[in-house]
This record gives structure tokens, C-alpha cells and sequence, in this order.
């Protein structure tokens, strides 16, 4: 993918030495999000986990800024789900965060053109994420760019002592 040009900000693919910037935007979405006690990301799993493994774990695409600075000023963060029903991969974000000093330019229009640029790279049918119930700015964002709330489906979750409890009342056998 090539880089994306915007006059607020150049889209482009994270690069390992973007890692610490990274980090810093990762942050800054858990406190806006409120888990950020519960934030567990350092900068080596960063680089483990998406720019070593082959392929990584995670793909991330920043905003870097047009001034002299060339600061990170959002993020892009989505792994491919490589098969569903449509027998083709699809994009999940996981995460998407502008910085202050980025926000009202574009820069998150920009981050998600460029994810569905990368979608159609990787031949995905489709591209799926979710938003806070309460984020309403987030939803009028995402509608506003052709999204559609996905209300067929209920998400759960176990947490990890649930998951723990469950995984204990398996007979031993069953596990693989």
C-alpha cells in the first residue's frame, strides 16, 4: 500500500521505529476508553507481535504529521480474520485513535480509507469493528461513512476467570 496523502497528516504503514509513538497513541485510546489500569502493552510486545512475526499479529497504519516534527497523530490497528462464511478474509479493527492535535482534519477519514485500501489488498468481503455504546461521536462518524450498526448480532465475552472456570470443567480429554 502506498503512503495516503492528506493536508492534515501522510497515512502510512507502522514501521518498527514507530513503536514508541505507537505505544503513546495505544495509551492514549485505553484512557479515553477508560481501561488504561488494565493496559497491558509494552513497546517489546509491539515489536514482537507486529513487526517480527512473519505474518504478525497485528497490522497498524498511522497519521504522521505534514510539519517538520513528523509526529504520530493517530492509528490504525487491524488483524484479518482469514476465513468466514464468503470463503475470504475479513479486516477487524481493533483499534482507531486520533490524537488531540489531530482531530477535525480528516485524519481518522483518512486512517479508514486506508484500511479499506488494505482490505481490498488482502481480498476481504468485508471490514468489521465495534464502538462503545456510548460513543456516539464514534457511531456518527462511522455512519457517516457508509457504516451500518450490525444489530443481528449479540457479542459476549468471557473474561479471563471465566474462561479459566470453564476450561477446568472440561474433561481432561476433550482439551486440544
Amino acid at each position: 500500500m502506498s503512503p495516503t496523502d492528506n493536508p492534515s497528516a501522510r497515512i502510512r504503514r507502522a514501521v518498527p521505529g514507530d513503536a514508541p509513538a505507537l505505544l503513546t497513541l495505544m495509551r492514549g485510546l485505553a484512557k479515553f476508553e477508560g481501561y488504561a489500569a488494565n493496559f497491558a502493552v509494552d513497546e517489546a510486545t509491539l515489536q514482537r507481535q507486529g513487526f517480527a512475526r512473519v505474518p504478525p499479529d497485528f497490522y497498524a497504519l498511522v497519521a504522521e504529521s505534514p510539519r517538520e516534527t513528523r509526529e504520530l497523530v493517530g492509528m490504525l490497528v487491524y488483524y484479518l480474520i482469514p476465513f468466514t462464511f464468503r470463503a475470504r478474509p475479513t479486516l477487524y479493527i481493533k483499534e482507531l485513535f486520533v490524537a488531540e492535535s489531530g482531530r477535525g482534519l480528516g485524519v481518522g477519514e483518512a486512517l479508514m480509507r486506508a484500511a479499506a485500501g488494505a482490505a481490498i489488498e488482502h481480498d476481504c468481503a468485508t471490514i468489521k469493528w465495534q464502538v462503545a455504546e456510548w460513543n456516539a461521536d464514534a457511531q456518527r462518524f462511522y455512519e457517516r461513512l457508509g457504516a451500518m450498526p450490525a444489530r443481528e448480532w449479540v457479542e459476549y465475552a468471557l473474561s479471563e476467570s471465566a474462561m479459566r472456570a470453564l476450561a477446568r470443567r472440561m474433561p481432561a480429554g476433550d482439551r486440544s
